[in-house]
């Protein structure tokens, strides 16, 4: 079933209403010329409901809705553990990681990594995020993308992934981090709902004529292994290796969220173009709510899938198949909800890759005096390139996968110990050294490669738990090796605030008992 010239045309409304109102929004006064920190940072102006849309609509993308509900098909509510923790990690993000990175005022992960140990763990880590974010992020979100297209178009592959390529580059590549976060509050509104509807729909034809209600249930009582929170071990060995049981609450699931929400750069970029801590923290507030939705938009339709369309192919065709029982109109505006959120993280990937690129790569190696102006049209080069090699990379790459969103996260346990480890004695222990964690981070590829060999049968998530306690120690026993660092590298805590206010202290008890009901109830 394919799109009608009525779902078309939705869909391109869409597309140039959003070209539009990024390049209205990315205007700047008369005499002003668009600096690094306009470009890069927004200005440093984003208010609170920009920065927690901006965080989900980056977030939200193919590999969320299209991997994601996939591995809703293939192992069933659980997989919505990364969302529901991810609320907690936002928390713990705003709280503690926050305010000593908007203190020290840094463009990016790397420059504070610079500030702490030297420039060469920041040319280490800059290298690092590029590869990851352009061979592994823009490959995985294109992909999936067009993974949808063609099912719903019979557009090819490759033109697919092309014209959601052309489609980020027009709206995000002249008005930089303004452009998307702005934006990206028009693509959040948009992709939850329909995201809802197409939910509310599939769980309609479930229930029939008792409505959409009734096929919840249905799915509950039908498929209720579908709905367990814990996987047991014994009874679902396969699935307890990508999601190990009481291990995901205790294990190195926190080890993956921390890196991805605290640590990943076009992630946290939003709330470093913040007006200050205090609109960062509401942000994040904002997108921790959001994130206890976003598994009943993904992950239900693939469930429901396993009932509509048990013969799929792929377990990454759930969602796609699922948008076709939209009716006509309807089916364009959920596809164009799905176009929103791949091009918002494509864009949002795009701006972080120019950032690293040119403000912790080409600046200090090439150019250190080098004007403004230059500097962001190093940026949009730098983007754009990145975009054009990840669309040939994705189908060598990916092209025989199964659970996308399920590889994705196994690859990036390969390195999130590092991270985490190099991160958390950089802000929290005053004697950590440069090559204390250069350790930590090359331990973290050697021991995640070794770690098979030595543990063939543990989950990838328990491995990732361990690497990163032996991370960290072997950072802190390295840096024994070293004179420890002056004073002007160490982050000193005495003068950084971490009490936060009534609302956001309020809103993260309401977060949490959240998630202890959901938990108790899908135990």
């Amino acid at each position: 079933m394919s799109l009608e010239i009525i779902d078309l045309i939705i869909v391109a409304g869409y597309a140039l209403a959003l070209i539009g109102i990024a390049t209205w929004v990315s205007r700047e006064k008369a005499g002003h010329e668009k600096n690094t920190e306009d470009y890069f940072l927004a200005g440093k102006a984003l208010p609170w409901w920009a920065i927690g849309a901006s965080l989900i609509a980056a977030n939200i993308s193919a590999e969320q809705i299209i991997g994601m509900s996939g591995s809703g098909f293939a192992i069933g509510m659980a997989i919505a553990s990364y969302e529901w923790m991810a609320a907690i990690t936002l928390i713990i993000v705003g709280k503690f990681f926050l305010p000593i990175f908007l203190k020290r005022g840094i463009y990016t992960m790397p420059q504070f990594l610079e500030s702490r140990f030297g420039s060469s763990v920041k040319y280490v880590m800059s290298v690092f995020w590029l590869v990851l974010y352009t061979v592994v992020n823009l490959t995985t979100v294109l992909w999936l993308g067009a993974t949808a297209i063609n099912t719903l178009t019979d557009l090819s592959m490759f033109n697919g992934m092309l014209a959601l390529a052309a489609f980020a580059a027009a709206y995000s590549i002249y008005g930089g981090l303004k452009a998307v976060a702005l934006t990206d509050i028009i693509q959040v509104v948009l992709l939850i709902f329909g995201g809802a509807l197409i939910t509310w729909i599939v769980l309609g034809e479930l229930g029939g004529d008792a409505g959409a209600i009734a096929g919840f249930n249905t799915l509950v009582t039908d498929l209720p292994e579908r709905f367990d929170m814990i996987i047991d071990r014994e009874t679902r060995p396969e699935d307890f290796q990508n999601l190990p049981g009481i291990g995901v609450l205790i294990g190195g699931m926190w080890i993956m969220n921390l890196s991805y929400w605290g640590f990943n750069q076009y992630i946290i970029q939003r709330a470093l173009g913040a007006r200050d801590i205090k609109e960062a923290q509401r942000g994040v507030l904002f997108a921790a709510f959001l994130k206890l939705i976003v598994p009943f938009i993904v992950v239900i339709p693939g469930i429901a899938a396993v009932m509509l369309a048990p013969d799929i192919g792929k377990p990454d065709q759930a969602y796609p198949t699922m948008m076709t029982y939209a009716p006509v109109g309807i089916r364009g505006l959920i596809f164009a909800a799905l176009v929103a959120a791949i091009v918002s993280s494509v864009g949002s990937m795009m701006n972080s890759i120019s950032t690293i690129f040119t403000m912790d790569l080409y600046k200090p190696l090439l150019a250190k005096d080098a004007p403004e102006k230059r500097l962001v049209m190093i940026g949009r080069i730098a983007s754009f390139t990145a975009l054009v090699i990840a669309v040939f990379l994705a189908q060598p790459l990916l092209g025989a996968s199964g659970q996308v969103f399920q590889n994705i996260q196994n690859w990036t346990g390969f390195v999130t110990p590092g991270v985490c480890a190099i991160f958390f004695l950089g802000m929290f222990w005053k004697r950590a050294t440069e090559i204390g964690g250069l350790a930590a981070v090359i331990a973290s590829g050697v021991l995640s490669f070794a770690w098979p060999m030595m543990f063939p049968d543990m989950p990838f998530m328990n491995r990732v738990g361990f690497v990163f306690l032996l991370c960290l120690g072997l950072g802190m026993l390295v840096s024994y090796l070293q004179k420890p660092d002056g004073e002007d590298k160490v982050v000193r805590l005495g003068d950084i605030s971490f009490k936060t206010g009534p609302g956001f202290n309020i809103g993260a008890v309401i977060v949490t008992i959240i998630l202890i009901v959901l938990y108790a109830v899908w135990w």
